[in-house]
């Protein structure tokens, strides 16, 4: 019987973005955002949660120079991230099934000059960023623009169809998959192949494998990953974001971050504080591009949304 449940969703998720991937291109914003705002209303749970996250982060947010967003309302900030994000939902779904291509060519890139040079240290890129934009996207943009395939970090889904159609969707333009169950081992052998990682690190991990940092305004967990790599590896991690503008997008490219040798407990939290800080700051120029709907606080003391 599992079997035969695992079938019908794979079969459910490939008509359903296959029939998002053949609007015309004038209806993929109407649409998008159509959808959002069903998202909005259908799924009341993760909307109290991004309202509630957005409530608490607005006054830390608002103290930043680079804060200059139209509205401080928490619900219409939730609601046009809805829309985003459906928008993004039919953009990924052409680009899946190979008919989104004038979507990758449009895609400014801005510092691509940090990322070459990171490359040409010859130990491996770790391209650090979040679930900012449309942060699928961005892994494809990034490896055409380069020339060289972009190995992305991901969960393995429970059912193993719908992973093998995801993973075949994925793979379609040349980039690979590093799966979480074996994430470090992965991500040092394309390291030591001087190829190119793209690691979200913008969410809650149990405290074994993270330090407690300052998070808009609120203490969160944050994972060590990216400091551990960069310290074993002498691999460069440098923070990249992708955001929309209008009709386009952008991926913004900053300088390499560098890290201390301090291995105490202090010196990681540090620089795992370092790189919090460039999310911290992209989410506050581009409050309605991030993903408020997870629990970014979760397990380091602070209240749950209701």
């Amino acid at each position: 019987m599992e079997k035969v449940i695992w079938s019908i969703q794979a079969v459910f998720f490939y008509l359903f973005t296959l029939a998002l991937s053949i609007l015309p291109k004038g209806l993929v914003r109407p649409v998008g955002c159509l959808i959002g705002t069903f998202g909005f209303v259908l799924i009341p749970k993760r909307r109290h949660i991004a309202i509630n996250n957005i409530r608490q982060s607005l006054p830390a947010m608002m103290k930043k120079s680079d804060w200059d967003f139209h509205t401080h309302a928490p619900e219409k900030i939730t609601h046009l991230m809805f829309c985003h994000l459906g928008i993004s939902l039919v953009e990924t779904c052409r680009l899946y099934h190979s008919r989104g291509e004038e979507v990758l060519k449009c895609i400014e890139v801005r510092g691509w000059e940090y990322l070459e040079a990171a490359r040409a240290r010859g130990k491996g890129v770790v391209v650090l960023t979040g679930h900012c934009g449309n942060w699928e996207l961005a892994a494809l943009a990034l490896a055409q623009h380069f020339n060289s395939p972009m190995s992305v970090v991901a969960r393995r889904q429970n059912n193993p169809y719908l992973n093998r159609l995801i993973e075949k969707m994925r793979l379609r333009y040349g980039n690979l998959i590093i799966y979480k169950d074996n994430a470090f081992r992965g991500m040092m052998s394309v390291i030591r192949k001087n190829g190119m990682i793209a690691l979200l690190v913008d969410q809650a991990v149990f405290p074994e494998n993270g330090a407690l940092v300052d998070f808009l305004g609120r203490k969160a967990w944050a994972s060590k990953a990216p400091v551990l790599l960069a310290r074993k590896s002498g691999t460069a991690v440098v923070p990249a974001f992708i955001h929309r503008e209008a009709d386009r997008h952008i991926i913004e490219i900053h300088p390499e971050l560098m890290f201390s040798n301090d291995n105490s407990e202090q010196g990681m939290a540090a620089d795992v504080q370092k790189y919090s800080r460039a999310i911290e700051n992209f989410i506050v120029r581009h409050p309605v591009d991030w993903y408020w709907v997870h629990r970014r606080w979760k397990r380091a003391g602070e209240p749950l949304a209701e």
